[in-house]
């Protein structure tokens, strides 16, 4: 049956037989020791750290797989050890070591020490896929990790770049899903023509975190279980159970029935709602997660640099802010989101059809022409759409929608296949560099190239831009570097082919008895495992 269904029979049912009970009667409400989530996992491609790169599978990693530092939710700009005891970095600043804690152990029960680490590295710049350019941008090569990336003990390594970064840079890089350590021995167990266990770890399960991974049916759910091997955590919940389920209004009426604890997508209509609930409450924290607008430079006309500000001065901002995103985004046109060392404030952008028919003259397009536009098909981003499409239409431009779910969208657009795209990019680490290397970098914009940024996918090529932020990387002194970000972002929101539109501000809808949810600044650091019931 859909997901999008209301028959809490199939649904609990479900949600029973999948944790491996045997249920005896309906349940009014979730199980105790159960947290059942709603939410949109269309863009979910694969479980393996070393190749997600996608924003719903950034959480499950996050609460499935230890890595050897985190994040502080509380507090992003500070690093905690993981399954590192202690971290330091040698007088060069280009030697990091790290000492592991003792007695550690996957989910598995095989023993973790400091070889499953390097293997875990090793492997994720080895395999090469979306996310390794995390790990690369340190110097830690194909033809040079196993010898930068070594173990030096039972429970110790090191970690040798070969430049000078910023200290922060590198520590933080280490607090991304590709990261993350990966069971070596049962990999290994699993390996096909040399794949270190890749094919088998896209659909399954092999890390050390608080929770561990008990099965992934696309577009279906995704169910967790306790992981009683943890080193330090003991999540107060047996299992959770996160449903695919894209449309709110269905998300709050499961949530309203008890059906589900937690709703993950709610519209502002129906936040109204839950806020309006004496049984229900509210969650809510910015993100470092943006929605944008990119324009592929392959398109003629949106090559044209006038193009490019026209779309800029068409997006009705303020109204969509005001209704469509209301309570869970705010207007923000700048790649580094509010919070980020370097993030700027200004927004020069609004709505002036006259100033965007005056560009389109000036680029000899006052008489229309015809886009298209990828667009994930859920919430909020159908109705911005929309929105954009009528703006447009004023001017002439016909916007034509190429609907698809998380991961067409994405394949689509990782292929440069696009005229526009609209759709989020969330940090993969807390330090402004993730995203200036994302959106302002782009070495090689051949078809062919390694390293595949979002500038690279929208075909800006940019030698100067890539300069600056490879510059700024390695400013250590932090006054400098961030006046740095700001120049570029300056310059961006002028003559990019990104229209920067607003900064996630998640809010979930919870029922009452549920403590400990907060929602972290990354994707990883929604922390699931320290959720309880009451």
């Amino acid at each position: 049956m859909p997901a999008h269904r209301l028959d809490r029979r199939s649904f609990l049912t479900g949600t029973l037989c999948l944790a491996g009970w045997q249920s005896r009667e309906l349940w009014a409400a979730t199980p105790k020791d159960t947290l059942v989530l709603a939410q949109a996992l269309d863009d979910m491609i694969t479980l393996d750290p070393a190749e997600s790169f996608e924003i719903s599978t950034g959480e499950i990693m996050g609460n499935c797989y230890d890595r050897l530092l985190r994040v502080d939710p509380s507090n992003p700009s500070q690093l905690m050890g993981d399954i590192a005891r202690s971290w330091t970095v040698a007088a060069d600043g280009r030697t990091f070591q790290f000492e592991l804690r003792p007695n550690l152990r996957f989910a598995s029960g095989n023993p973790l020490g400091a070889q499953d680490v390097v293997f875990s590295l090793q492997r994720a710049v080895l395999l090469d896929k979306s996310p390794a350019f995390i790990l690369t941008q340190l110097g830690l090569k194909k033809d040079s990790v196993r010898q930068r990336v070594v173990q030096t003990g039972p429970l110790s390594l090191s970690i040798q770049i070969d430049r000078d970064l910023a200290s922060s840079l590198v520590y933080n890089c280490l607090t991304a899903n590709v990261a993350s350590v990966v069971d070596r021995q049962l990999l290994l167990g699993k390996e096909t023509n040399g794949d270190m266990g890749h094919a088998w770890l896209r659909t399954q399960y092999a890390g050390s975190g608080p929770m561990k991974i008990l099965q992934w049916r696309p577009n279906e759910l995704v169910a967790m279980e306790r992981n009683d091997q943890h080193h330090s955590v003991k999540a107060p919940m047996a299992r959770v159970i996160v449903r695919h389920v894209k449309e709110s209004t269905t998300q709050r009426l499961l949530l309203q029935k008890g059906d589900i604890d937690v709703a993950r997508n709610l519209s502002p209509q129906d936040l109204d709602a839950v806020k309006a609930n004496a049984d229900l409450k509210l969650a809510s924290a910015r993100r470092g997660e943006l929605i944008y607008l990119g324009m592929n430079q392959k398109n003629p006309h949106l090559a044209k640099p006038e193009v490019r500000e026209a779309l800029k001065w068409l997006i009705d901002y303020d109204t969509i802010g005001q209704t469509i995103v209301r309570h869970i985004a705010e207007v923000h046109q700048n790649f580094l989101p509010a919070g980020v060392l370097g993030s700027a404030a200004e927004r020069p952008y609004r709505l002036d059809l006259a100033r965007a028919r005056a560009l389109l003259a000036k680029a000899g397009l006052s008489q229309g022409f015809k886009l298209t536009i990828d667009m994930r098909t859920v919430q909020p981003y159908q109705a911005i759409t929309e929105a954009l499409q009528q703006s447009l239409r004023q001017v002439g431009i016909v916007l034509e929608v190429i609907p698809g779910d998380g991961k067409q969208t994405l394949t689509r657009y990782r292929a440069r296949q696009h005229d526009l795209y609209l759709g989020s990019w969330g940090m993969d680490y807390w330090d402004p560099h993730t995203n200036a290397d994302a959106f302002a970098r782009n070495i090689d914009n051949s078809d062919a190239a390694a390293t595949k940024s979002l500038a690279w996918r929208n075909g800006w090529d940019i030698p100067d831009f890539s300069r600056r932020v490879d510059a700024a990387v390695m400013e250590r002194d932090a006054t400098k570097r961030a006046r740095q970000y700001q120049d570029l972002q300056a310059d961006f929101r002028k003559v990019s082919p990104f229209a920067i539109l607003f900064q996630v501000v998640e809010v979930a809808g919870l029922r009452a008895n549920v403590d400990g949810f907060k929602i972290g600044p990354t994707g990883e650091s929604t922390h699931l495992f320290n959720v309880r019931k009451r």
